[in-house]
């Protein structure tokens, strides 16, 4: 095969994260070559049986330095950046990663005549209180500007297999008598599947979707805080209590949470003030055609997939089969 007969070259900042590993297998699926460009290479092994021998590549890269994003990028046709942080840790800040970091990718992608898919998240707002949102905010604003074909991908919470948020409070729920409703549990989600992400990444590089263009992502239900725990408890047969817990004491245990050192914080106080706004597909997105299902994909049911992955918080995991909560 020759070098013009080559399929394209996709470089995935974050590739072997929970959304990038999804991602990787996808484009694998496609054909595409890929080059995983990660900070620890040596710790990405696990996506090579994702494609053919010779399709994923790998290359050391940190958003937050720029010559290791240009090399990265170097000789690549698209460009993907998965990559985000939900806490501040050290030198990963919000502002180093999600808002330096994309436009570092985004300036290198365009020196190399590449397009960019970037992922960031409903609520990205350069206004926001929260700190992870304003920078989301940011980063949005700043790729348009430097590269107004890019396409945004704003997903609500992500779940899957490897997800933060429902193995989180199953976790809690193995030890703990309650869960906690932060600011009474009322906060509207719309789980998205990260292999519906996933594909509509592909569909992006594939050049499916329309350039230059913010699309929100959302699954095909919205349900608050509590309906989430509720449909998770369920999920593990477990029965807990609830308790509400107003977003100033929240915010008040986030804080305190966040000063432990080499620790992940449960919860920080940045995260209770996302908290107080919905999570969901806007109704502006809806009407402009700018979500999943306008794209051609059907949203996955949570209750379809969260079994396959929460069994292992069940009284006896696989083996439970009561029908009776514990």
């Amino acid at each position: 095969m020759t070098l013009s007969n080559l399929p394209p070259l996709v470089t995935i900042f974050g590739g072997s994260g929970f959304v990038g590993r999804h991602v990787v297998r996808v484009l694998a699926k496609r054909g595409y070559r890929i080059r995983v460009a990660v900070r620890r290479p040596d710790l990405a092994g696990h996506l090579q049986p994702l494609g053919k021998v010779g399709q994923i590549s790998f290359v050391q890269a940190n958003v937050r330095y720029r010559k290791s994003v240009d090399r990265a990028v170097e000789g690549a046709d698209h460009v993907i950046n998965c990559v985000g942080v939900l806490f501040e840790s050290g030198r990963n800040t919000f502002d180093a990663v999600q808002d330096f970091g994309a436009r570092a990718v985004a300036e290198a992608a365009r020196a190399a005549g590449a397009t960019l898919t970037h992922i960031s998240a409903i609520g990205a707002d350069a206004r926001s209180a929260s700190s992870y949102a304003r920078t989301k905010g940011r980063a949005e604003a700043a790729i348009l500007d430097t590269l107004p074909g890019a396409i945004i991908l704003r997903p609500s919470i992500i779940f899957g297999p490897e997800d933060g948020f429902f193995n989180k409070f199953a976790e809690m729920a193995r030890f703990s008598p309650f869960l906690p409703l932060i600011g009474g549990g009322h906060t509207r989600f719309q789980p998205v599947y990260v292999a519906d992400v996933a594909e509509a990444v592909g569909r992006a590089v594939d050049g499916a979707l329309k350039a230059g263009t913010i699309y929100e992502l959302g699954g095909p239900q919205v349900l608050s805080f509590r309906d989430c725990l509720e449909i998770m408890l369920k999920t593990i047969e477990r029965k807990r209590s609830f308790v509400s817990i107003p977003f100033g004491i929240a915010s008040l245990m986030g804080s305190v949470a966040s000063l432990v050192p080499f620790i992940t914080p449960p919860l920080t106080a940045d995260q209770v003030v996302l908290l107080k706004s919905d999570n969901v597909v806007s109704a502006k997105a809806e009407a402009e055609g700018r979500t999943l299902t306008a794209i051609g994909i059907k949203p996955t049911m949570l209750e379809s997939i969260l079994p396959t992955y929460l069994v292992r918080y069940r009284p006896q995991g696989q083996y439970t089969g009561s029908g009776r909560a514990a």
